[in-house]
């Protein structure tokens, strides 16, 4: 896999599902691919305080309590560290309109101009290379390629790890072979916002 360029496989948690609607980050985490390789101990993990009350039901799935966050630093500081630790990659998520959509939005919370890397999405790899599939979810992918679920689901550095894994595992299973034929098959063609 020697033609894959550098990325960082991220995910995000959040308060809710819409951005728009004032929805916050709670949580960034990322690993680096180089050279086809999944680096395993050059991982970022932050928790970001939302500056609001984590609703119950986004606490039941990500299990991330307001006091997990009170003392963490604003998305104003974790962004751009998370970018810095991304710098000189494509990123990589799955469903990425979702946690796109979000760095959108929430870069307007920074100063200065941030500007956000390429990304590609795992799901849209999935659904390119499973079209007979109906379901392209994270679980139902990790399985499809025989991988085990972490039992930390939900949280972000774990989500991370096993994408990453899924990705280089949908590359061979695919016979994908150049970097333009990757991002035709997983180039989001809108996002969430812009």
């Amino acid at each position: 896999m020697s033609f894959l360029p550098p990325f960082t496989v991220f995910d995000i948690e959040t308060t809710g599902l819409d951005p728009r609607r004032g929805h916050r980050i709670v949580e960034i985490a990322g690993v680096r691919i180089e050279n086809g390789i999944i680096q395993a101990k050059s991982t970022f993990e932050a928790y970001v305080n939302p500056e609001r009350k984590i609703p119950w039901e986004a606490a039941q799935v990500n299990k991330i309590t307001d006091a997990m966050v009170a003392t963490a630093p604003t998305i104003d500081v974790v962004l751009p560290q998370f970018l810095s630790f991304a710098s000189g990659s494509t990123l990589l998520a799955h469903n990425a309109n979702f946690d796109m959509g979000f760095l959108q939005t929430e870069k307007e919370f920074c100063w200065g101009y941030v500007e956000l890397p390429e990304c590609l999405c795992s799901l849209l790899l999935s659904r390119s290379l499973f079209p007979q599939e109906f379901r392209h979810n994270l679980d139902v992918l990790a399985l499809r390629c025989g991988l085990t679920l972490p039992t930390d689901r939900h949280r972000a550095l774990p989500d991370v790890l096993l994408t990453a894994q899924a990705f280089l595992k949908m590359i061979e299973k695919g016979n994908i072979r150049s970097i333009d034929e990757l991002r035709k098959r997983a180039a989001l063609k809108q996002l969430a916002r812009k």
